[in-house]
C-alpha cells in the first residue's frame, strides 16, 4: 500500500508541475491609439491569444485584425480595408522572450518589470522590439502588461496623403493580460 501512495504522490506533482509549465489566455487585449490635432483614433482587440512557455520564458501574442472594433464603423473599414488590409494580413504576432523570465515566482504575490524583446509581424513585415513589462502574480493570478509604440512606416502602412493629418505616423500599443490560465 506504500508503494501505491507513493506512485500517486508522484504522479501528482509530476502533473502539477505539467500543468504549470505554460499559461495562456484567449481573453487578453490590444489596444492601439493614434493622437493628431485633427482626430484621436483608437481600437481594442479583446480576443488576444498569448501562450508563455515558463521554462524557457519565451512569450507568443496573436491577434486577429478584424477583432480590432473601433468607435466609428467607417474607422474599422478603413483600418481593414485601406491601411491595414486585413484579408491579405489577417493577423499580428509577436514571438519573443520575457528576459530574467526564470525570476519570476508564481507562488509569492510580487510585481516584476522586465525587459520583453522578440519579434513583431504585422501588415506582412517582422521586425526586433524590445519593451519592459510588468507581470504581476496576486492570489495565484498571473497578469501582465506593457506600453511600446510603432511606426507605421517601419510595416509599410501606408496612408493616403488625403488623410495624413488624421493619423500619428507613431501609434500607441497597449498590450493587457488580466488573467493568464494554466494549461493542462
Amino acid at each position: 500500500m506504500k508503494i501505491w501512495g507513493f506512485v500517486f504522490v508522484i504522479l501528482f506533482l509530476s502533473s502539477t508541475c505539467f500543468a504549470q509549465r505554460r499559461l495562456y489566455t484567449k481573453t487578453g487585449s490590444i489596444t492601439f491609439f493614434s493622437k493628431t490635432t485633427v482626430e484621436n483614433i483608437q481600437a481594442s482587440n479583446n480576443k488576444v491569444f498569448s501562450i508563455w512557455d515558463i521554462a524557457s520564458s519565451r512569450i507568443e501574442f496573436s491577434a486577429l485584425m478584424k477583432g480590432f472594433e473601433f468607435e466609428k464603423a467607417l474607422m474599422q473599414e478603413h483600418f481593414n480595408e485601406n491601411y491595414i488590409e486585413s484579408d491579405k494580413y489577417p493577423k499580428a504576432t509577436f514571438t519573443g522572450v520575457i528576459e530574467n523570465g526564470n525570476d519570476i515566482a508564481l507562488g509569492i504575490d510580487k510585481s516584476y518589470n522586465l525587459k520583453v524583446t522578440g519579434a513583431l509581424t504585422m501588415h506582412g513585415v517582422t521586425k526586433q522590439i524590445s519593451t519592459l513589462a510588468t507581470i504581476k502574480v496576486n492570489k495565484g493570478v498571473v497578469s501582465a502588461s506593457t506600453n511600446f509604440s510603432v511606426l507605421l512606416s517601419d510595416y509599410n502602412i501606408k496612408v493616403p496623403s488625403l488623410v495624413t493629418d488624421n493619423i500619428n505616423k507613431k501609434i500607441d500599443i497597449s498590450v493587457n493580460i488580466p488573467a493568464f490560465i494554466a494549461q493542462k
